[in-house]
């Protein structure tokens, strides 16, 4: 269901919005001693009494609650939010008995993204913004990342210059822009299974690994009950990877998040996840250390 203008504005009050029309608000990262255990549950004592930060993802007007706590060489992240289905598997491969082949099936895996600024000033973090940025990307898969205990890590690079890689979008004042996104250095938490002969009506995919590299630096793990997903991250404070944002507690950081992968595609009504490939940053958000 819509929110209601009343209910929008009142949002809007409680939250502060900037002159560019995008609300404003800051996670607060408190220090623990205890680490949580990245599996996806909530019974950690470091969740226990830690600010709580709520947003929305505009996608389909989610709301997404949002915790975060540090220790001396890594920090935590608890994301929540509903689903009223649990998606994990992705493009499975389904047997075609009129070819003798197997296609790829519409079923799309459900995801979250961390959008982290890495430009020395703030910008719009948009995939529709009219400036360019360069931002650290923590891409959670149900399907082809979770079984591993990660979480993918991207990059988005946004800018003018035309790339054959790149998708290109048409910004909110009508500017072309090019929306290039790569992945950090190392091997991913999957590989595709090639398979010819037939072995079932559908398969899965994918083979699921560990990853290496720099895109192995976000550790994730996500459970899915009583209609929502809860997920924990863990990464480094410092990793040491050109790739990737680096946390100091004496600096406050830039960021979005999104329920839905951030790709600047329209959506698919094929698909059992119709919004798969839609999504984008709506409020800005600060992250900001307790020291």
């Amino acid at each position: 269901m819509k929110r209601s203008v009343f209910s929008v504005f009142l949002w809007a009050i409680l939250l502060g919005v900037t002159s560019s029309g995008f609300a404003e608000q800051t996670l607060w990262v408190t220090r623990i001693i205890d680490p949580p255990v990245i599996d996806g549950l909530v019974n950690d004592s470091a969740w226990q009494n830690t600010p709580v930060l709520i947003t929305y993802d505009n996608t389909q007007e989610l709301p997404i609650t949002i915790k975060s706590v540090y220790n001396d060489s890594e920090i935590f992240f608890l994301v929540i939010f509903p689903d009223l289905d649990e998606s994990r598997t992705h493009k499975s491969w389904v047997w075609d008995p009129g070819r003798d082949i197997y296609t790829v099936g519409f079923d799309r895996e459900d995801t979250f993204i961390f959008k982290w600024n890495m430009e020395a000033k703030p910008v719009d973090l948009s995939i529709y913004a009219d400036n360019s940025y360069k931002a650290d990307i923590w891409f959670w898969k149900a399907c082809r990342t979770d079984a591993a205990g990660y979480a993918d890590d991207k990059s988005h690079l946004l800018s003018p210059t035309e790339d054959r890689l790149a998708t290109e979008i048409i910004t909110r004042t009508g500017k072309r822009m090019f929306l290039l996104r790569e992945s950090d250095e190392g091997e991913s938490a999957y590989n595709i299974d090639l398979v010819s002969e037939y072995q079932g009506e559908i398969l899965s995919r994918y083979t699921i690994k560990k990853p290496t590299g720099s895109r192995s630096d976000v550790k994730a793990r996500a459970k899915w009950q009583d209609g929502r997903w809860t997920i924990e991250f863990g990464r480094k404070l410092i990793t040491g990877n050109r790739d990737d944002l680096q946390f100091t507690p004496e600096q406050k950081y830039l960021f979005g998040v999104s329920r839905y992968e951030i790709a600047g595609r329209k959506p698919n009504t094929k698909l059992s996840s119709p919004l798969y490939g839609t999504g984008d940053t709506n409020e800005k958000l600060w992250l900001e250390f307790i020291q």
